[in-house]
Order: C-alpha cells, then sequence, then structure tokens
C-alpha cells in the first residue's frame, strides 16, 4: 500500500498549498497506508529566503513549528484509525548552528522520525532559484562538478552528525544544475563521494526516500538518480536497506 514519508502543507510551508489537514485527507483518499508528516525546522533570519522576512520573522518561524506539532498530535488522534500517521520533521543543513537548532527541536520534543536533508551549500540555497545555484556555484570553483563535491561533503557532514533515519532527496543538488540529467559516473572525484554517503548511511541503518518532485520540476528522473539506486546491488548493504532501495 502507498507509504509517503516526506510531506509539506501550506498552512506550515511557504512552498507548498493546503491545511495539514487537507493534505492528510488527501492522503487517505488516494488510499496512503502510512504518511509522515515533516515540516521544515525554523531558520535563523541570516539563513531567509529572498523576501521571506516581509511575512516571516524568527520568532514567528519558531511558532509556525510549534503550532504544526500541535495540529500534528490533533489530526493523529483524529484520522489515527483511517491513516498510520507519523510526526515528524525536514532539517537543513546550513551553518554550524544549525546543529544547534536541529538538537534543541530533537530535546523538547518526541518524534517518529525525521528527514535529513541539504538545501544549501556554502550556506547559499542550492535548489531555490536559478541565480541563488549560480552564487553557490561561484563560491565552490565556478563549476557544477566542484559544486557537486561541496555538496556531497556538506551531506556526509550532515549524515554523520545527525544519523537521520531517512535522507531526503539525496541528489537535489542535479536540479538546477547544467548536469541535471547527469549520472555523475563521469565525475569520479563526486562518485566517490556518494559511494561514501551511501555507505554511511547503510552502515547505520538509514534509509533513503524515492522522491518525484523531480520529475514535476523538469528532471528525467527522480531523486535520487537511477545510477545511485543501482549502487543497492553492488555495495554491502543490509538486506532490510537492500529490499527498500529495490522498491
Amino acid at each position: 500500500m502507498p507509504h509517503s514519508h516526506h510531506s509539506h502543507s501550506g498552512q506550515f510551508c511557504g512552498h507548498a498549498t493546503n491545511t495539514l489537514e487537507e493534505v492528510v485527507q488527501a492522503a487517505i483518499a488516494k488510499g496512503f497506508h502510512t504518511f509522515a508528516l515533516t515540516e521544515h525546522i525554523p531558520r535563523p533570519m541570516e539563513d531567509f529566503y529572498p523576501g521571506e522576512e516581509k511575512s516571516h520573522t524568527e520568532e514567528s518561524l519558531a511558532k509556525l513549528f510549534d503550532d504544526f506539532l500541535v495540529e500534528a498530535h490533533r489530526l493523529r488522534d483524529a484520522y489515527g484509525s483511517q491513516i498510520q500517521i507519523l510526526i515528524g520533521f525536514e532539517s537543513e543543513w546550513i551553518r554550524p548552528c544549525t546543529k544547534d537548532i536541529i538538537r534543541g527541536i530533537l530535546d523538547k520534543n518526541t518524534f517518529d522520525l525525521f528527514m535529513g536533508s541539504v538545501h544549501h551549500t556554502h550556506t547559499i540555497p542550492i535548489d531555490y532559484d536559478r541565480a541563488t545555484y549560480e552564487q553557490a556555484r561561484d563560491k565552490a570553483g565556478g563549476t557544477d562538478e566542484q559544486l557537486f563535491g561541496d555538496y556531497f561533503d556538506a551531506q556526509f557532514e550532515m549524515l554523520q552528525e545527525l544519523r537521520p533515519p531517512v535522507v531526503g532527496h539525496f541528489d537535489l543538488i542535479r536540479l538546477l544544475s547544467d548536469h541535471g540529467d547527469a549520472d555523475f559516473k563521469d565525475m569520479a572525484g563526486v562518485w566517490e563521494k556518494i559511494q561514501r554517503n551511501l555507505e554511511y548511511v547503510a552502515s547505520y541503518g538509514g534509509l533513503l526516500e524515492l522522491n518525484s518532485s523531480g520529475l514535476r520540476k523538469g528532471l528525467a528522473e527522480p531523486y535520487p538518480c537511477l545510477p545511485i539506486c543501482q549502487v543497492s546491488h553492488t555495495a554491502t548493504w543490509p538486506s532490510s536497506v537492500r529490499c527498500r532501495w529495490e522498491c
């Protein structure tokens, strides 16, 4: 039966639509067995997206996240007989203080899971728009290959620090690049870092999501792309992790 471990609502996330309750109702209507609620964690002002300061402050983002948790628990009580609702969040990995924010959230609350994601490299968003992607690429040295390597290094730091149960859109860095549908294998240094990260996720029993959002944004394949998925057939993965990959 269908399941999802990564979701957002327009009520608690600026790039989604509908209320959280409407999202849950839609999942039930589509026959989902399990559905995770994973809104984004708050960010400091220095990491606001362009124009975000017009509608939010650091305090309002923090309150929005707290309000999300209250609503998530209400919805689990209200719809628990129709669908298994998991309560979690999607992390960021931007600068050293991000780790403190995540640790504080984990210490304060109890979650069923959380999604470990990277949306920034060199503190610059890499999936917001082409202009900010190019800023990050320039900071990395000017090429996609250099930025890809830095992205997977940042991801490795995140994996080591957080050991997230689920890793979100593993190769998101493809989205706005000139190599959106590349298979990475012609970038030897990058491919080595990808394999390193995958092996580390497998070592602690983590899972990677298969995220189709890249398809509606113009990519030919979802995250992660096929060559990364195929690593499960050649690397030393626990059988439970391998099955998740093959699905």
